[in-house]
C-alpha cells in the first residue's frame, strides 16, 4: 500500500524543479519532464492540478512555462500531496465522521487519528525548500 501515489510522488520532483528556478524564467513542461523523468502527458496534468491549487502560474508563449506561485518556503508538502491526490488518511473512518458508527468509542481509530495527526504536522512542517536544500525536519522519539 502506498501512502503517497506515484503521481504524487512525480509532483513533488516538479515543484523542487520548479523551486530550482525560483524567480527566474518559466521553466517548460518537457523540460521539467526530461530532469524528472516523469512521461510527458502525466506532466501536463500534474501541471494542470498544481496551478488549479494556485501552487504554479502559468505563463503561455515561446518562453513560457510554468513557476511557482509564492516562495518555495512557503508551499509544504501538504498543500502538494492535497493538491494531486486530495485529503490523506490512513483510513477512510478518519475523514468522515459519520464513516463508521463505532468511531467514538474505536481504540483503533483513536491510535489511528494520533499517527494521522503526526503524520498531517509533518508534512505541513517540510516545504519545498526545505527538500530543495535537503533538509529535512527531523522529529520523532528522543533517545532513551
Amino acid at each position: 500500500m502506498d501512502i503517497l501515489r506515484r503521481n504524487t510522488d512525480y509532483a513533488l520532483r516538479a515543484i523542487v524543479s520548479l523551486a530550482k528556478h525560483w524567480q527566474q524564467e518559466p521553466v517548460s513542461t518537457s523540460e521539467v519532464a526530461k530532469e524528472q523523468a516523469i512521461p510527458y502527458q502525466l506532466a501536463c496534468k500534474i501541471f494542470q492540478k498544481l496551478n488549479k491549487a494556485r501552487l504554479v502560474e502559468s505563463s503561455m508563449g515561446p518562453n513560457g512555462g510554468f513557476q511557482l506561485s509564492r516562495k518555495p518556503s512557503k508551499i509544504n508538502l501538504q498543500q502538494v500531496i492535497e493538491a494531486i491526490q486530495g485529503p490523506m488518511s490512513l483510513n477512510r473512518c478518519l475523514l468522515d465522521t459519520d464513516t463508521c458508527p463505532n468511531r467514538a468509542d474505536c481504540p483503533v481509530s483513536k491510535s489511528l487519528g494520533g499517527l494521522q495527526k503526526y503524520i498531517n504536522s509533518y508534512f505541513q512542517s517540510v516545504t519545498v525548500d526545505d527538500l530543495l536544500k535537503n533538509k529535512h525536519k527531523k522529529r520523532g522519539r528522543k533517545n532513551d
